[in-house]
């Protein structure tokens, strides 16, 4: 098993890795295995490479994600506008069956749901959506029906 301090470290460079973060947005603390993440980023997708580069550490047991995502207030959008901007995304995505899907946006934060034949289609609409401006976060709710 790791030490603390090492899986702080390892973590710590897993983040380093990512092109789209910068390591002083993202705090790391270890115990035994439990890895906290916390900060603040402007994007989604920002804080998806986030967890996922700490997710894929050997040694992390348990992942506690605690990362904001905060925009600058060119970013910020009505739910209504934000809505229409998810819609288009998933109606524009070959991989995505978008009459399967309902949308909810509040506050930034969009709920994905429905049915799909396909997990690679809900995991596509859950990419595309991750990288519009203005998402604070997803639940991908859809279900695999097939």
């Amino acid at each position: 098993m790791k030490s603390n301090a090492t899986l702080r470290m390892d973590v710590q460079n897993a983040i380093k890795r990512q092109p789209l973060l910068h390591a002083d947005q993202i705090g790391v603390t270890a115990d035994h295995g439990v890895v906290s993440l916390f900060g603040t980023v402007d994007s989604c997708a920002k804080k998806l490479d986030a967890e996922n580069a700490a997710s894929t550490v050997i040694g992390v047991k348990t992942l506690v994600k605690n990362i904001q995502v905060e925009f600058r207030d060119a970013f910020k959008n009505a739910n209504g506008q934000m809505g229409g901007k998810v819609l288009k995304i998933l109606m524009s995505n070959p991989c995505v069956p978008h009459d399967g899907l309902t949308v909810n946006v509040e506050d930034g934060w969009v709920t994905l749901e429905g049915e799909l034949p396909w997990n690679h289609q809900k995991e596509a609409a859950e990419s595309a959506v991750c990288f519009l401006s203005g998402v604070r976060g997803i639940t991908n709710n859809v279900k695999i029906v097939p």
